[in-house]
């Protein structure tokens, strides 16, 4: 008996882990979560139909138990949780996640509102005619088969697969470090594109998009995503696809109207969308809409009714489009198994190359199978005719030899399968009748050989034969009735255009009130309600106090400056309330610890103009420029950078513009006034060089800019305290180029070195 600790390895902590990780990724994309290009299945969608095969679930048999199909499953070929399983035939079966069916199923399969499935003691499945058209030929050595986990029983590598299921149903799956999202698409296109490739081997992503327009979702919809972008994506293998609800308007009596939504985006459940919906009405967030009610039987019929009748419906619904799922995004990620199993992103022509290589595979392995099976049958026939011809000393070999076998073997050369049939063979098979219809079938299988063999050997021929079987396909699945009696075929998502950019008002989205933004010297920020005055009884923490005071609306936006560099965007309708003393300002942008911010004003878009101010920024290190404030707007939390500061440098100035002279001050005291024309109007930029400053040496440190104003040279330039305010009206002295290192400041300069205290 071995030693159990003579195998012990010893090997690094990181070695072992990352040999298991590796193994267990490997298992995860290869084995649940990608799926076969050519089949466009996953492995536990596959053996459920494999097993549903050999329990003879066709779709002209009756039902079984889906506990029983799942428990097949488990114990045969997928050693997995039932749940998993079950989760799986569930969605083969639901005709609002497959555009095509695979399962047939009876009871309680869930529903568009997000209801799952009854217990699979209660429910009954079979397979669909698509699910036969993936098996067809499975049994004629077209695929390979490999053991099972517990090597018992066989399995398929991969189906026949004569319908083209991975771009007509999609899939969607998340292994270890990658994944795949492959919407639905109709098969009638589908099979249009693959024949046009078929005739044209080389032809572009281009031309198979006019056959092949966009997906086509089960539950309908509108595409209104941009050709450009849908071509890229097809072209690329990633990209998405806008998809929206479909829409009418529906008048009332009196003149007033309501919107009736009658599609649902791809897999957007209906009860939380309409729950969401009530949510944002009950939050003032959806101000035009008054209330929504679902009114579905079996078709989706979803009632939106608006505030008033003067609410124009499409500013309604891009209000709704923006703030809900009634508008969603398809991801396309075209990630999937090759023929050699190896996970990568194919574009659209690959795939249906692949598809149309996996198509040739199966005749040629299909036909040769049933050439083997004629060279079987042709080899007892010519047997038989043997025997026919020799029938009385074939009966007299029978009779009196003791080996019949060996003497019938060396008499007429025969084999030993030829030998073996006729001694097989019945009594009342001995009539004339019977050698004339043997004669008959020999020389049909004859000919049928022969025209196999012509077709194995002739490529052109086959691919006429698989263009053949295609539009098979087509006719037979891209006119086929449904269930519910409308044509599965037909298209059902309306590939539109983008629309038109509609400004929804910010109203619309928001109520409109009046309110004060606080933010105290320490950064917390709060708006309270009302216009209040900077005198009001105002609580601040122990050792606080405010810094800025802003009077707005729930409509505006709150643009912060932060010495990094970067713009922030925050919705004043997100900003805390009035309660306590607010929150932190870092709580609602991303502004790295080791920086402040500069500036804090209200962005306010409209006729007033205050949305188009310009606004002068600046570094410590004398470099600045001009920028548009609609240009500043972030949309994340991580703000949109603006200024590119240096490593040793960081910005101080962020102000709009009034003016038209420019005046610099470095802490030595050197102050520089400049025209404001010499400073340009820039995107995202270090700036130019305001004033030059001297570089560090040795224990010196390098001088910096440390204030930066913009005024009027007729007004003068206003500087010191508030106490004590003086006005420089003589400018020669100070005035010179954008650049220059300036003169000495003049007498009675704040003590601070800035402009003004």
């Amino acid at each position: 008996m071995s030693d159990p600790a003579a195998e012990i390895r010893t090997r690094p902590l990181s070695e072992a882990i990352g040999e298991r990780y590796l193994s267990y990724a490997l298992s995860t994309i290869m084995s649940r979560s990608l799926p076969d290009v050519r089949d466009g299945l996953k492995p536990v969608q596959r053996r459920l139909l494999h097993a549903m095969r050999l329990l003879k679930l066709d779709p002209d048999q009756g039902f079984k138990k889906c506990a029983r199909i799942v428990g097949e499953v488990m114990g045969k070929y997928h050693p997995h949780g039932d749940s998993a399983i079950y989760d799986a035939m569930v969605r083969l079966a639901q005709d609002f996640a497959q555009r095509y069916p695979l399962v047939d199923g009876q009871g309680n399969f869930g529903n568009i509102d997000g209801d799952n499935a009854a217990a699979m003691r209660y429910t009954e499945a079979r397979l669909t005619d698509v699910a036969l058209a993936l098996l067809d030929g499975i049994d004629e050595n077209t695929v390979d088969f490999r053991p099972s986990y517990d090597g018992i029983e066989e399995e398929p590598v991969v189906l026949p697969a004569a319908f083209p299921n991975l771009l007509a149903n999609g899939v969607t799956g998340i292994a270890v470090g990658m994944a795949t999202a492959i919407p639905p698409h109709n098969v009638a296109e589908i099979c249009e594109a693959t024949l046009h490739l078929i005739k044209h081997p080389n032809a572009t992503i281009e031309a198979l998009v006019k056959y092949l327009p966009g997906p086509d979702f089960p539950t309908g919809g509108v595409l209104v995503e941009a050709p450009d972008s849908i071509l890229e994506a097809y072209s690329t293998g990633r990209g998405g696809f806008r998809l929206r609800a479909r829409w009418h308007k529906e008048s009332l009596k009196g003149g007033g109207y309501q919107v009736i939504v009658t599609e649902m985006p791809y897999q957007v459940q209906k009860a939380k969308l309409i729950e969401r919906i009530a949510d944002l009405i009950t939050a003032k967030k959806l101000v035009l809409l008054a209330d929504v009610r679902d009114e579905s039987s079996d078709d989706v019929r979803l009632v939106l009714e608006p505030k008033t009748r003067n609410v124009d419906a499409d500013i309604l619904m891009e209000s709704l489009f923006k703030a809900t799922d009634l508008e969603v995004r398809a991801s396309l990620n075209m990630n999937v198994l090759d023929a050699h199993g190896v996970p990568r992103v194919m574009t659209l022509r690959e795939v249906l190359q692949a598809f149309l290589d996996h198509r040739h595979e199966v005749l040629l392995r299909r036909t040769q199978h049933r050439l083997d099976k004629i060279a079987h049958r042709l080899e007892v026939l010519s047997g038989y005719l043997i025997a026919y011809l020799n029938l009385d000393e074939v009966i007299r070999i029978i009779r009196e030899e003791d080996d019949p076998k060996k003497e019938m073997m060396q008499r007429w050369s025969l084999s030993e399968i030829q030998v073996d049939a006729i001694l097989n063979m019945r009594l009342r098979a001995l009539r004339k009748l019977e050698e004339i219809e043997i004669q008959k079938e020999y020389d049909a299988l004859a000919a049928e050989q022969a025209d196999l063999q012509d077709l194995l050997a002739d490529e052109p021929r086959r691919w006429k034969t698989i263009a053949g079987q295609i539009r098979d396909i087509a006719k037979k699945f891209g006119k086929r009735k449904a269930r519910d009696g409308s044509v599965m075929g037909t298209r059902r998502t309306e590939i539109g255009t983008p629309p038109p950019v509609i400004e929804v008002p910010v109203e619309a989205v928001i109520e409109k009130e009046a309110v004060t933004v606080i933010c105290s010297a320490q950064g917390w920020i709060r708006a309270m309600k009302g216009h209040l005055e900077e005198d009001s009884d105002i609580k601040f923490k122990e050792g606080d106090g405010p810094d800025h005071f802003l009077h707005a609306e729930t409509t505006d936006k709150l643009l912060i400056f932060g010495s990094n560099g970067r713009f922030y965007t925050v919705a004043i309708d997100k900003l805390p309330k009035g309660r306590g003393h607010g929150e932190p300002l870092r709580l609602s942008i991303d502004l790295p610890n080791e920086h402040e911010v500069i500036s804090l004003r209200l962005h306010r878009p409209g006729p007033d103009g205050t949305g188009t101010q310009k606004l002068l920024m600046a570094s410590d290190d004398g470099r600045g420029f001009q920028i548009a404030e609609q240009d500043v707007i972030a949309q994340t939390r991580n703000g949109k950078q603006i200024m590119n500061v240096g490593d040793d440098a960081k910005a101080i100035a962020c102000f709009p513009i009034t003016g038209d002279r420019v005046a610099v001050v470095s802490d030595s005291r050197k102050l520089l006034i400049f025209p404001l024309d010499e400073l340009p109007e820039m995107g995202r930029s270090r700036g130019v060089i305001l004033q030059k400053l001297k570089a560090g040496q040795a224990l010196l440190p390098a001088e910096k800019l440390v204030d930066i104003v913009t005024f009027s040279a007729l007004e003068g330039l206003t500087y010191g305290s508030a106490a004590k305010v003086k006005k420089l009206t003589d400018l020669s002295e100070w005035l010179g180029k954008r650049g220059a290192v300036g003169k000495k400041t003049p007498t009675a300069w704040p003590k601070s070195g800035k402009i003004r205290d």
